[in-house]
């Protein structure tokens, strides 16, 4: 049985319909011999049924990133064997890779690496423009710029998610195919959609290709490789790297430690 944990980027209950979408996507595309725990944000974290206002802001997602990493060191202890974040941008990826020895698996990193890796160009259409300099940052820092055409939004932006998902799919549909057409028009070989609630929507209304443009599914994507990595690592293929700044791993007390003292303490507490 392999376990993996996912990490959303939203509170689960805020809008139903999302964790729906979920837990039948998940129950598709993995084998029943995989077990997959998803976890949310708390419920603390934003009062609204979507966290769109906040991660516009780079100093939010600062945080997030933070919770990300200690959500990592959970599921490490707790004994999962891979651990999944499921958003665009990626909080806290190279830094929960830095606390754990299991795989971790960034959703906008994978997709963005498999479209190069098959030899294709992509774009990326979202519903948050501002997510668009941290994604490109990321695409940049990983060395797959030429790879993409640049990004495209929804028109109706987050309104269009939020009738979307209460049954009203048209304008989300159609501000999609728009988007997605003038990367197509761009040079576009493969759409990634720019956050975990669209690709939600899109895999739901079996939304697979635009102009001829696969539309990638992001979040099958990243629990299918994240499940491969177990399986290379119990077969022997490839293992854990343990060296290098950003890998060598610290004993397990040093980590509980540091985490004690610096994601446990009261804001402005002095010690």
């Amino acid at each position: 049985m392999t376990r993996l944990w996912f990490q959303k980027h939203t509170v689960r209950g805020r809008v139903p319909e999302l964790d729906t979408l979920y837990d039948q996507h998940f129950a598709r595309v993995l084998s029943p011999s995989t077990q997959l725990r998803i976890e949310s944000l708390p419920s603390e974290a934003y009062g609204q049924d979507l966290p769109e206002g906040l991660v516009r802001h780079g100093a939010a997602e600062a945080m997030f990133a933070t919770h990300f990493v200690s959500q990592a060191i959970a599921a490490e202890r707790e004994g999962y064997d891979a651990y999944v974040i499921g958003t665009s941008q990626d909080p806290g990826l190279r830094e929960a890779r830095a606390m754990v020895g299991i795989p971790v698996v960034g959703y906008g990193e994978t997709a963005f690496h498999f479209c190069a890796m098959g030899g294709q160009k992509f774009g990326v259409v979202g519903f948050i423009p501002e997510l668009a300099e941290p994604i490109a940052e990321n695409i940049d820092r990983q060395g797959l710029s030429k790879w993409c055409v640049g990004f495209a939004h929804l028109t109706g932006g987050a309104d269009a998610i939020r009738r979307a998902f209460a049954g009203e799919h048209g304008q989300f549909l159609d501000d999609f195919t728009a988007a997605a057409s003038s990367l197509v028009e761009r040079g576009a070989e493969c759409i990634v959609p720019g956050e975990g609630l669209p690709n939600e929507l899109l895999v739901h209304l079996g939304v697979r290709d635009v102009g001829g443009a696969p539309v990638v599914d992001a979040d099958g994507l990243a629990v299918r490789l994240a499940a491969f990595l177990v399986e290379m690592r119990q077969c022997g293929v490839l293992g854990a790297p343990t060296t290098g700044y950003w890998h060598r791993p610290l004993q397990s007390h040093v980590v509980d430690h540091l985490r004690a003292t610096f994601l446990a303490r009261p804001y402005g507490s002095r010690g």
